[in-house]
C-alpha cells in the first residue's frame, strides 16, 4: 500500500485561534492580501451559526525555523510555526479578526478591521455601516462578544430598553440565549487536513487544486512568497511596499509611482530572481530558495541563507529609486510614453531585469545603457518576445550573456545587440510587421509599436501641428484630444463601397491620429473630397506635406485607391516608419524631450520669463486660476496678465517665489497645474507642449 501523504483531524475555532496567537499556525499569504469582501464574512458567520459545513483548512506541516510570521499581535519572534495554511487563508482571517478585532490587509495593503452586527431578535448577520451604528435592535460589533460577553450584552440591552422602553424578562432570555450562540462559534469544529512535511510543492498545489472548490491555482510565485514569508519577512515587506507606492503618486519627493505599470509583489518577485539566479522558470528558483544542491539533491538551512542573501541583493538593486528611475527614462525614449501604450508587462519586467543586470554586474555607462536597453524594449515589445513560453525565452536571452565575463559592458552591449539584429531582419520589416499590421486589435504590439515610432520622430498629429508625443502624454486628462480617425470614414465604406465588416473598417491601417475637431471636420466624406480640403485648409503644402505624408504612411494618391489596395500599401509604409524610428533609436544624436520628473530640483532662472511667454501666447490665458495640492489641502493661485500671481491678498513675480512662501518643494513647474476649459493640466507640461524657447 502507499504511504499517505496527509492525515486529518478536527479542530474548534477556539483552538485554532489560539495556536495562530501562539504561532503554531504561520499565515504565509499563500492567496496574497485579504480579498474578501465583507458580505462573504457576514456569509460565513451565517452559515456557521445555522450549523452548515463551511469546508476543508489544509494546512502544510513544516519543520521551518525562527522567523514564521504568525497572525497574531503578540506573536513571538522566536516562535516555530508548525503549519503554514495552504488552503482556507480567508476563512481563517476572516474569522480571526472578527473574533479578536485583529486589522486586516487589504489588497491595496492598506488594513482595516472587519466588522459584523448581529441582531438576536431575528438572528440576522449584516455588514456594520452607518446605519447599524444608529439601529439599537443591532450589537453593531460583535467581537467584544469573545472578550466580555456580561459586559456587552448588559449594555445592549440597557440602549434597546432606553429605544423601546421596558424589556420583559422572556425577551431578555431570548435575546441572552441569542448572543450565547454567537459567542458559541467558539466550538464551531472544523475538518482539517494536514498535508506531510515531505510533500514537495508540486503535490502542494495538486492537493489544493483537487479539494478547492474555487478552481484556485498556486503557482511558483505564491510558494516562493511563502518561504518569504517564513524565512525572510522583511524582504517580502519590501516588495509589497515597492508595489504599494508604485500606485500611488508622491507630491513630496521621489517615488516609485509612474505612468507604465502597478506591479504586483509576484511580478517584483520575477525581476529579482531573473537578475540573482538568471532565472525566469521560477520552479527551479524554488528548489534553489528552499537550500537545494541541484547536483546532489540534498537540502542545507546554509545553502537556504546563502540564496535567500543572493536574492536579497538583487532585490534592493530592484527597488533603488535611482535604477527604477532610469529604467523608465529608456521607455520612454524607446517611444512609450504610458500604460495605454503597452500590451505586454513582462516586456518592462525583463527589460528592467537585463537593466539591473547590465549595470549592476556589468557596469555598462548609464548613456550606453539606456540606448540599447530602449531598442531592446521596443524590440521585445513589438515582436510579443515574453509572451507564450516567456520564461524559456527569458533564461536563453541571459544564456548568452555567459559568454562576455562581469564587468565587461561592451560584451553586455554586443550580446543585446546581436539579438535585436537577428530578430528585426530585412524580412521582419517587409514581410513579418506587415503582416501583424493586419488586424483590428486595439492595443496590436505592432500598432502600439507604430505609435511609439511617431513619437520617437517626434510627429505632428495628421493635419496638426502639434506633436503626437504632447498629445499622449499620460499626466493630461484631456476632455477632448487626440483621436483615431477612420482615414476612410465608417459610413463612406458601408454607403458608398458596401463594406461593413467590423473587422475590415477597423482595420489598423484605416487609422490616424487627428484632433477631435478635424475629426468631427472631416465628418463622413469621402477620403478623394476631405483630403484636398484639408491640405487647402491647413496650407499644408511642400516640406511640411511630404513630412506629413512621411509620418503617417499615406501611399501616393491614396485618397482615390480602392480600400484593400490602400491598406496592404499602407501596412508596408507604416513598417518602414517603424523601422526608421528603430534605427533613429540607434543614432547617437538621438535625443528625445523628457519632461522633468516631479521631484526634480526646481529651476533658479526662467521660470517667469517662461510664465509671461505662456501668457503672451495665451497658451495660458489671464485670470486662470492655478492649483497646488499640499498634503490634503489645495492651494489656488490666479495668473495675471503680466505674468505675475496673485494668492492670499499678495502679487508675486513668478512660481519660485509663490512656491517658496508657500514651503512647496519640488519643481513648482511640477506642483502647480492650470484650470482650463477642457483639462486640469500641469504647467510643465503645458509648457513643454508648447515649446517655450527659454532654457530651463
Amino acid at each position: 500500500m502507499s504511504r499517505t501523504l496527509f492525515r486529518t483531524t478536527r479542530f474548534d475555532l477556539d483552538h485554532l485561534v489560539k495556536n495562530i496567537n501562539r504561532g503554531d499556525v504561520a499565515l504565509p499569504d499563500t492567496q496574497r492580501p485579504f480579498v474578501w469582501p465583507n458580505r462573504k464574512v457576514r456569509d460565513l458567520l451565517d452559515s456557521m451559526f445555522k450549523g452548515f459545513p463551511v469546508g476543508y483548512l489544509l494546512f502544510w506541516a513544516t519543520g521551518a525555523e525562527v522567523g514564521a510570521r504568525a497572525i497574531g499581535v503578540d506573536a513571538k519572534d522566536e516562535t516555530v510555526p508548525r503549519w503554514l495554511i495552504v488552503d482556507g487563508q480567508q476563512r481563517l482571517t476572516s474569522l480571526y479578526s472578527a473574533f479578536t478585532g485583529h486589522p486586516v490587509v487589504r489588497e491595496d495593503y492598506t488594513e482595516s478591521r472587519i466588522r459584523i452586527a448581529f441582531r438576536p431578535q431575528d438572528a440576522r448577520f449584516e455588514v456594520t455601516d452607518a446605519a447599524i451604528e444608529k439601529d439599537p435592535e443591532y450589537l453593531a460589533d460583535i467581537t467584544p462578544l469573545w472578550k466580555d460577553y456580561k459586559a456587552t450584552v448588559r449594555t445592549y440591552l440597557k440602549r434597546l430598553e432606553a429605544a423601546r422602553g421596558t424589556i420583559d424578562q422572556n425577551m431578555r432570555d431570548e435575546i441572552d440565549n441569542q448572543f450565547d450562540r454567537v459567542r458559541d462559534l467558539r466550538a464551531y469544529p472544523f475538518e482539517v487536513v494536514e498535508l506531510d512535511a515531505a510533500m514537495n510543492e508540486e503535490h502542494v498545489a495538486e492537493v489544493f487544486v483537487r479539494i478547492n472548490s474555487e478552481g484556485i491555482t498556486l503557482n511558483q510565485a505564491d510558494f516562493i512568497l511563502t518561504l518569504m514569508s517564513v524565512f525572510r519577512e522583511k524582504a517580502r515587506k519590501q516588495l509589497e511596499e515597492f508595489a504599494r507606492a508604485a500606485k500611488k503618486p508622491s507630491i513630496g519627493g521621489a517615488s516609485a509611482f509612474n505612468w507604465y505599470i502597478q506591479p504586483q509583489p509576484d511580478q517584483l518577485l520575477r525581476v529579482a530572481v531573473a537578475v540573482a539566479f538568471r532565472r525566469a522558470v521560477l520552479k527551479h528558483a524554488y528548489s534553489i530558495l528552499r537550500g537545494k544542491d541541484l547536483e546532489t539533491g540534498e537540502f542545507t538551512p546554509e545553502r537556504r541563507d546563502e540564496q535567500f542573501d543572493r536574492l536579497q541583493q538583487a532585490q534592493d538593486h530592484l527597488v533603488n529609486l535611482l535604477h527604477w528611475h532610469e529604467f523608465l527614462q529608456c521607455l520612454e525614449r524607446a517611444g512609450f510614453r504610458g500604460s495605454k501604450m503597452i500590451s505586454g508587462q513582462n516586456a518592462i519586467l525583463y527589460s528592467y531585469a537585463l537593466w539591473l543586470i547590465g549595470r549592476v554586474d556589468y557596469q555598462v555607462p548609464l548613456d550606453q545603457l539606456k540606448d540599447v536597453i530602449a531598442r531592446w524594449f521596443f524590440m521585445a515589445h513589438t515582436t510579443g518576445r515574453y509572451s507564450g513560453s516567456f520564461e524559456t525565452r527569458f533564461e536563453a536571452d541571459v544564456a548568452r550573456l555567459s559568454a562576455p565575463p562581469a564587468g565587461d559592458a561592451h560584451g553586455f552591449i554586443t550580446t543585446l545587440e546581436q539579438v535585436i539584429n537577428d530578430t528585426m531582419t530585412a524580412d521582419y520589416w517587409s514581410i513579418i510587421l506587415p503582416n501583424q499590421l493586419a488586424t483590428s486589435a486595439a492595443k496590436s504590439p505592432a500598432l502600439l509599436a507604430y505609435i511609439a515610432a511617431l513619437n520617437i520622430l517626434d510627429a505632428d498629429i495628421l493635419l496638426s501641428s502639434s506633436k503626437v508625443r504632447s498629445r499622449l502624454d499620460p499626466a493630461i486628462t484631456l476632455k477632448k484630444g487626440i483621436e483615431r480617425h477612420h482615414l476612410f470614414p465608417k459610413s463612406y465604406l458601408k454607403t458608398a463601397l458596401r463594406i461593413t465588416d467590423t473587422r475590415s473598417v477597423n482595420q489598423i491601417a484605416n487609422f490616424a491620429l487627428v484632433d477631435w475637431s478635424d475629426n468631427i471636420a472631416i465628418s463622413d466624406l469621402a477620403p478623394a473630397n476631405y483630403w484636398p480640403e484639408q491640405l487647402a485648409a491647413k496650407a499644408l503644402t511642400g516640406h511640411k506635406l511630404a513630412q506629413t505624408i512621411y509620418w503617417h504612411a499615406l501611399p501616393e494618391g491614396w485618397e482615390r485607391m480602392p480600400f484593400d489596395e490602400f491598406l496592404a500599401a499602407r501596412r508596408k509604409r507604416m513598417a518602414l516608419v517603424v523601422r526608421d524610428a528603430m534605427n533613429r533609436l540607434a543614432d547617437p544624436s538621438y535625443e528625445p524631450r523628457y519632461i522633468d520628473p516631479a521631484g526634480a530640483a526646481a529651476p533658479e532662472q526662467g521660470v517667469d520669463t517662461e510664465l509671461r511667454a505662456l501668457v503672451d501666447t495665451d497658451v495660458l490665458p489671464s485670470g486662470t486660476t492655478i492649483v497646488a495640492d499640499d498634503g490634503p489641502t489645495q492651494i489656488a493661485a490666479q495668473v495675471l496678465p503680466d505674468g505675475r500671481l496673485y494668492a492670499n491678498g499678495e502679487t508675486y513675480d513668478g512660481l519660485i517665489e509663490l512656491s517658496e512662501v508657500l514651503g512647496l518643494k519640488g519643481n513648482p513647474w511640477f506642483r502647480w497645474s492650470a484650470e482650463l476649459a477642457d483639462a486640469r493640466v500641469v504647467l510643465g507640461v503645458l509648457r513643454e507642449a508648447h515649446d517655450t524657447d527659454v532654457p530651463t
